[in-house]
């Protein structure tokens, strides 16, 4: 009888909801439903995806207007998969489109159908859809969709849960169309592992890509994220935008709140450009660390190391300009870090620029030997991401001269393309040559940087040594020390047959 009364308890969840609360609601979507009109998202609130946002209008036309297309015989697509990196803004978007259309919102993560129980993930699925139908005109979003979604072919482990969890959600995709009101909205940064059934139209007819912003993008997204934050007037967005390549709308988000809690901590009403740069720098490099205690040889080499980057950087034509030089450590790892930011996005490298990135990575390596005559482990990273741009150059960009136009790929054993277990498409000797060639064209590049500082010695002490002493150099003032050992060098050489000696204007 007591044994009776506890399963009672727990199947109707009174007293004691466990985990899942009780056994016969497990089969219910746990979906976040808003309803119609709740939705205070709009089109004004997204920006730097400027195409996306074109794209998904269309959606809020299917769902306020869909007579006028069922009109002339067009089908209104059933479903749309939003594929982009993370942090670009997908559910953002998919709230935008269920607040423009005025309609109510469903949104649901991928991972919340699967669970222990074969057969629930199957049943949320279908009590979801029914959910939405009672609701229609609405829209269900579906958030890391490749949670359920992951292809069932080469899979080297089956899953019977996920596998009918995908399969029902097949079946009720084919069981709605336009008519019904109802549009599916999904998101996924892997459409790579997606199953093939998922992606034929007919499901999900449009895939709409939410990429990283441009720096005109990434401007927008600061100011809607600044809109309620107080900026001094001396603030330059556009200044912060163009710093910040690469850049999703989460990460720019984070910065204008990292600055604001940095302005807070220093005391002031406002957030000044002085807060921003550091929340740029704090994004990139990690948190400073300035209580870590470092012995002065060490502080040395960091210097000339920094330095060393930073020379390699403005005397090597195509490299990013020098943003700052520091030796104060950041992060876990960094004793000190060389900012480069370029001036505008680029999609492309040729091969000169590739090779002028690594050189400006040997540049630390060869400040070390130049000054000390030996080398420290601190170009360990460097090095790894040198030997990386070499290897890519030969491999995938048939930049080597053996196999000029050749791509040397590797694909994987038969178990997919995340499949850890590579397999080479060439001969051993091949592998040889490649391995050969890098550590050529490696130590090459080193010579030439170590040549090049090694002529401008002077100038890589006297930078090295101001950084010891004021331990960050910003941008600008590097700038001027090298322009202005430019103008003596040329001074230089126009006094030697005259046997003058130029005045010193570096101090």
């Amino acid at each position: 009888f007591f044994m009776w009364r506890f399963l009672m308890k727990r199947m109707g969840g009174g007293g004691m909801g466990g985990l899942g609360g009780s056994i016969f609601s497990a089969g219910q979507a746990r979906s976040a439903a808003v309803e119609e009109g709740k939705v205070t998202t709009r089109f004004s609130d997204v920006a730097g995806v400027d195409e996306a946002k074109e794209e998904l209008v269309e959606v809020v036309d299917f769902l306020k207007f869909p007579k006028k297309y069922t009109d002339i015989g067009g089908k209104i697509p059933r479903g749309v998969l939003l594929v982009g990196p993370p942090g670009t803004g997908k559910t953002l978007l998919a709230r935008a489109v269920a607040g423009e259309a005025g309609v109510p919102f469903f949104r649901i993560s991928g991972s919340d159908f699967v669970e222990m129980f074969v057969g629930v993930g199957a049943s949320r699925v279908r009590d979801l859809f029914k959910q939405a139908r009672e609701k229609a005109p609405c829209i269900v979003f579906i958030d890391e969709l490749d949670a359920i979604g992951k292809s069932r072919i080469n899979s080297m482990s089956s899953n019977d849960e996920r596998e009918q969890t995908l399969n029902q959600l097949l079946v009720e995709m084919d069981g709605f169309d336009g008519s019904t009101g109802l549009i599916l909205l999904a998101a996924t940064n892997r459409p790579d592992v997606l199953d093939p059934a998922l992606l034929r139209p007919g499901r999900f007819d449009r895939q709409v890509v939410v990429d990283r912003p441009d720096v005109k993008g990434r401007e927008q997204i600061l100011k809607i994220h600044s809109k309620n934050v107080k900026l001094s007037r001396e603030v330059d967005l556009g200044a912060i935008a163009r710093t910040t390549s690469g850049s999703s709308g989460a990460d720019l988000a984070n910065i204008i709140n990292e600055a604001a809690l940095l302005a807070v901590r220093a005391g002031r009403k406002e957030v000044q450009m002085e807060d921003l740069n550091e929340a740029v720098e704090k994004a990139i490099a990690g948190l400073q660390r300035k209580s870590r205690v470092i012995k002065e040889d060490e502080r040395k080499i960091v210097a000339f190391h920094e330095t060393g980057h930073a020379l390699a950087s403005a005397f090597t034509e195509g490299a990013d300009k020098v943003h700052k030089v520091s030796i104060i450590p950041r992060g876990v790892a960094a004793l000190g870090y060389t900012l480069q930011m370029p001036e505008e996005d680029r999609f492309l490298r040729n091969e000169k620029e590739l090779l002028g990135e690594v050189d400006v990575l040997l540049g630390g390596r060869a400040a070390e030997l130049v000054q000390f005559g030996i080398v420290s482990t601190g170009a360990a990273n460097d090095l790894a991401r040198a030997t990386d741009i070499v290897r890519r150059m030969i491999t995938d960009y048939g930049m080597s001269s053996r196999f000029r136009n050749v791509a040397l790929s590797q694909h994987g054993a038969g178990y997919g393309a995340a499949d850890p277990k590579l397999v080479r498409d060439y001969a051993e000797s091949t592998q040889q040559y490649i391995d050969e060639e890098i550590s050529r064209i490696i130590n090459e590049r080193f010579e030439v940087v170590k040549t090049m500082l090694e002529s401008r010695k002077d100038l890589l002490l006297y930078i090295a040594n101001r950084l010891l002493e004021k331990e960050i150099i910003e941008g600008k003032e590097f700038a001027e020390i090298v322009a202005a050992q430019s103008r003596l060098s040329a001074q230089a050489e126009a006094n030697d047959s005259s046997g003058d000696s130029p005045d010193s204007e570096i101090n």
